[in-house]
């Protein structure tokens, strides 16, 4: 679990606003050894080690633009920093409205504000080192646009949790919940998932 984080920003505005108008939002292997030659009895040949990784094409991932329900698993490709990438399956479990409440910490800061809990479950379908990585979803109005503002942060509530030191095998999990706001009075839509190339003008849509 993280340690407490108190930090507010909107998006594609001056830095001193929280509230907006704003719009809608490798690492290098060495080269492969040269096979050894064919056993030349009649025993068995054993399979070479794997590195517990399993190929995954473009075909498997969710096509950019996708609109989902909360529950529905997306697989998608996924870079975390400079040296980590794979592939990971993204299941929105939940969105929901927090209490005005469960922002006190921030303060006037979060005047305006009510909170957004998309709680998630995260899946390493590649089997590629991906350990403390973390994901980032962005709640949507029920227009399917941006709320106007993001928040960065956690609450007693809602907790921000990395990948730890096993999620580097096909099949490990980890969940988390990302901390959004709407302004109050508005209803969130859904959530939506935007990293990378394919998905950063067409990303996947998980309506509540």
């Amino acid at each position: 679990m993280k340690s407490h984080r108190i930090a507010l920003i909107a998006t594609g505005c001056a830095a001193a606003l929280l509230l907006s108008a704003c719009g809608g939002k490798e690492e290098s292997g060495s080269p492969s050894p040269t096979p050894s030659p064919a056993p030349t009895s009649s025993a068995p040949v054993s399979s070479p080690a794997t590195s517990g990784t399993v190929p995954v094409s473009n075909a498997d991932a969710t096509a950019p633009g996708s609109e989902l329900k909360v529950g529905d698993r997306a697989v998608v490709p996924f870079k975390y920093g400079n040296d980590k990438s794979g592939t990971i399956a993204i299941t929105v479990k939940s969105i929901e409205l927090g209490p005005k409440d469960d922002l006190a910490a921030y303060g006037d800061k979060a005047k305006g504000m009510t909170p957004v809990y998309i709680r998630i479950s995260v899946e390493n379908v590649g089997g590629t080192d991906l350990t403390y990585s973390s994901v980032r979803l962005r709640a949507v109005g029920t227009d399917g646009k941006s709320t106007g503002v993001i928040i960065t942060g956690e609450t007693p509530k809602c907790q921000s949790e990395t990948a730890k030191k096993d999620f580097k095998t096909v099949g490990a999990t980890f969940e988390t919940c990302a901390l959004q706001a709407v302004k109050d009075g508005d209803e969130v839509g859904g959530a939506t998932f935007g990293d990378g190339d394919a998905y950063k003008d067409k990303p996947v849509v998980w309506k509540k």
